[in-house]
């Protein structure tokens, strides 16, 4: 069925929309912003806290053991003191880093959202210093670094 405007043309329909290259869409500027101050405010509750109890004893979820195991059978070697961001977001890290994250679909809450993670873990967060992951990832790292005294 056809769906028309006031002019009489046809109006794209859901599965129109769907089958169409993501490169025609262009995000809502007022949705980065608030999707922006979201991700900040997280960032700084979280860095709150680190700033006030010891990192070793903290938990960022129920499943930090889970979590904490499986990060470091697949990524034993990633020295999670200072973030580099083309072996995150690489063709091979995307891939490596979704089947990771894939793991923990139905059991992390939001384990696909964006969220701002520290480069440098001896920094405070600051434009310079964060980069965007998902919210899966940077419990992984940040349990890391917790655990591993960083």
């Amino acid at each position: 069925s056809k769906v028309l405007n006031d002019q009489g043309e046809k109006e794209p329909t859901g599965l129109d929309v769907l089958s169409r290259p993501a490169e025609e869409f262009e995000n809502d500027p007022q949705l980065e912003v608030m999707w922006a101050m979201k991700a900040y405010e997280h960032a700084e509750i979280y860095f709150n806290i680190l700033c006030s109890v010891d990192p070793r004893s903290l938990r960022l979820t129920p499943k930090d053991d889970k979590i904490y195991s499986t990060f470091r059978q697949e990524f034993p070697d990633l020295d999670v003191r200072i973030l580099v961001e083309d072996e995150l977001k690489s063709v091979e890290g995307k891939k490596k880093w979704r089947e990771f994250c894939e793991q923990f679909k139905e059991e992390v809450e939001d384990y696909s959202f964006g969220t701002l993670i520290r480069t440098d873990v001896s920094e405070d967060y600051s434009e310079k210093n964060s980069i965007l992951v998902t919210r899966i990832q940077f419990f992984a790292i940040e349990i890391a670094r917790n655990r591993e005294g960083y």
